[in-house]
């Protein structure tokens, strides 16, 4: 099996090479650039597997790199992981929300960092040919696990892939009443770090790019979220 290619984006040179030695160690093939201009150039001359992507950079910072990034059909389906010191929650959320599928807040552990790494290609992991498509029809939607794609009336719908995780998961329990703590736990994992205020942005651009379709996701009034029956 080849062995994934990760871009690393930091401007701290030790930290680029301590996460260089550690993923090498790991059997990754690792990039590295210290600017977010060098990190847009890399990503879309190597399409590596995956981005690490701090958001304090000189030149372009990464929230600048994550949205240019996504809005490139090249390398729009790249997943990124931000790290960052910063510990607001509007940081994290306008990363989330421009695409970036993870994060970690420094100081971090490279063991950690490697964990939430394997997660992310663990899930995006595609299966063997001849596997049978796994679907899920509802509301005029098809909810296509496998390709991760939505149609809605037959029109494809673009999602990050955290809003695919969610309406994946509320849509496999239609008429189930979930807390937002229990959604993150669903598509996470237990003691993710996130807030429940991330739970209801992530909601608002899915209903908002579901359009008409975006009633089925109902907001139970203290409580959280659930797929309409």
């Amino acid at each position: 099996m080849a062995k994934h290619r990760i871009l690393v984006v930091d401007d701290e040179m030790d930290i680029l090479e301590l996460l260089k030695y550690n993923l090498e160690k790991e059997g990754y093939h690792v990039y590295t650039a210290a600017t977010g201009e060098v990190a847009v150039d890399l990503a879309t001359e190597k399409m590596p597997d995956l981005v690490v992507l701090d958001l304090m950079l000189p030149g372009i910072d990464g929230m600048e790199v994550c949205r240019i990034l996504n809005r490139d059909p090249r390398t729009m389906d790249i997943p990124i992981i931000m790290l960052t010191a910063r510990t607001e929650d509007v940081d994290i959320v306008t990363g989330l929300e421009l695409g970036a599928q993870d994060y970690v807040t420094k100081p971090f552990s490279p063991k950690v960092l490697i964990a939430r790494i394997r997660a992310i290609f663990r899930r995006d992991q595609k299966p063997e040919r001849g596997t049978e498509e796994e679907k899920i029809r509802i509301h005029d939607m098809v909810i296509n696990a496998t390709r991760r794609e939505v149609r809605v009336q037959d029109e494809p719908v673009d999602l990050t892939a955290t809003e695919f995780e969610i309406l994946y998961f509320l849509a496999s329990h239609p008429g189930w009443v979930y807390s937002r703590d229990r959604i993150i736990t669903a598509i996470k994992g237990e003691d993710y770090p996130v807030t429940e205020r991330s739970i209801d942005v992530q909601i608002v651009g899915l209903r908002r790019k579901l359009g008409d379709a975006g009633d089925v996701i109902e907001t139970v009034r203290g409580v959280g979220y659930r797929f309409k029956e």
